[in-house]
């Protein structure tokens, strides 16, 4: 009977490690799920698609089926096998998959942008390197049936001008059947895809076949607009496209002089805004940029590869907007753009995702509680109330 009762309040210190323990799991556990998991619903789940103004004089059949929703994001730098950590590399695909995939169950979106740099060392990569960069992508990106995921090539995917050629454009568009100068139409919407990295104007052999084709659809979509009465011999054997004003999608931005007038939570910093930007390496040059509006009078241009933010009209009329980087490894705050699109109006807005920072914090805060709690549980935090016990007893004594 004794020996009995003397095991129970043995095993008794025992549980209670074990109880605490048990809880000590469940509170990591419950942090890291909401870090890593949790918080990109939480987060996306306010971003709310914008509304076409149009929208307004129409039905809502006829609104639902006309209105074409697109997510367009940049510059995801998946790390390559030569600069990139395992540890960062592991860290930044899971926070771009998550952000993705969560995005893609919460909005369903019917197409998807991604405009360039896809690839951080895919001007550098081998064909083995390659291979494994573009499964790790296809896994990340993975969309379902009724979405479609449109890639746009950028510079680090190919090499700036001087490092490109004709081997790394073909496997890139063999990946992602990608043609600079494909017009993709989706609900009466036009679309044009541009390699800006080819837009260097020197006449090399991907530059002109670039050019050739992005003149041959300006042709084809100017003939488009004009109006049925008006005769034009050029335009008599063209294939007539919708007459919606195109929506121009490159990597490189329009001629701009620096980022001094981008404004933002996520435009560039104060020290980088007023830096002259050099043309062909940091947005398209004056030439290039000129062509690309006299061709196409664009209603919209969407570009990536500043990595910040940014809204500037061109010829006093031509919005384009600079989508900054998808990558927590080049912001603090990534983003992505969500737009309502008809063939004739268009609507925008920004969706944030988890800002690394606060994520940080809520693990800062988090482990510190943890600490607090085993010193506590071991008695080796003192209360507050107990110290100042003990100083009251002390200078009653004295």
């Amino acid at each position: 009977m004794l020996s009995s009762s003397s095991t129970t309040v043995e095993h008794l210190p025992l549980k209670k490690r074990l109880c605490f323990l048990l809880k000590l799991v469940c509170f990591v556990s419950s942090v890291l799920i909401f870090c890593e998991f949790l918080i990109y619903y939480v987060v996306i789940f306010h971003c709310r698609w914008p509304e076409v103004k149009g929208g307004a004089h129409m039905g809502k059949k006829e609104t639902s089926a006309s209105v074409l929703k697109a997510i367009i994001l940049a510059d995801t730098h998946l790390l390559g096998e030569i600069k990139g950590h395992w540890l960062d590399k592991l860290r930044r695909e899971w926070q771009m998959e998550r952000s993705f995939q969560t995005a893609l169950w919460l909005l369903q979106p019917d197409i998807v942008f991604i405009l360039g740099d896809v690839f951080d060392e895919g001007k550098w990569s081998s064909p083995q390197a390659w291979a494994d960069d573009v499964r790790r992508f296809q896994k990340m990106f993975k969309c379902p049936v009724s979405t479609e995921l449109v890639v746009i090539v950028g510079n680090h995917d190919i090499g700036f001008h001087y490092e490109m050629t004709t081997y790394k454009v073909s496997r890139f568009e063999k990946v992602f059947n990608f043609t600079s100068g494909k017009l993709i139409t989706r609900k009466g919407i036009n679309f044009v895809i541009v390699n800006s990295v080819a837009m260097e104007g020197d006449g090399c052999a991907v530059c002109r076949t670039s050019e050739a084709k992005l003149v041959a659809l300006s042709h084809k979509l100017n003939c488009s607009q004009q109006k049925p009465n008006h005769s034009n011999k050029r335009c008599s054997d063209v294939e007539k496209l919708p007459p919606s004003e195109p929506v121009l999608l490159q990597h490189y931005p329009l001629y701009r002089k620096s980022d001094a007038e981008c404004s933002g939570e996520d435009s560039a910093p104060p020290e980088e805004k007023n830096i002259p930007f050099k043309e062909k390496y940091d947005v398209l040059s004056q030439e290039a940029s000129q062509k690309l509006i006299w061709w196409f009078h664009p209603r919209l241009i969407l570009s990536g590869h500043t990595h910040s933010a940014c809204e500037v009209l061109h010829a006093g009329k031509i919005p384009e907007i600079s989508v900054p980087s998808f990558s927590w490894r080049n912001r603090n705050n990534p983003s992505f753009i969500m737009g309502s699109i008809t063939p004739t109006d268009f609507s925008l807005q920004k969706c944030f995702l988890p800002y690394e920072s606060r994520v940080f914090t809520i693990y800062c805060a988090a482990g510190a509680l943890l600490v607090i709690l085993i010193l506590a549980h071991f008695q080796l935090l003192t209360p507050p109330f107990y110290f100042a016990q003990r100083l009251i007893s002390k200078h009653k004594a004295v």
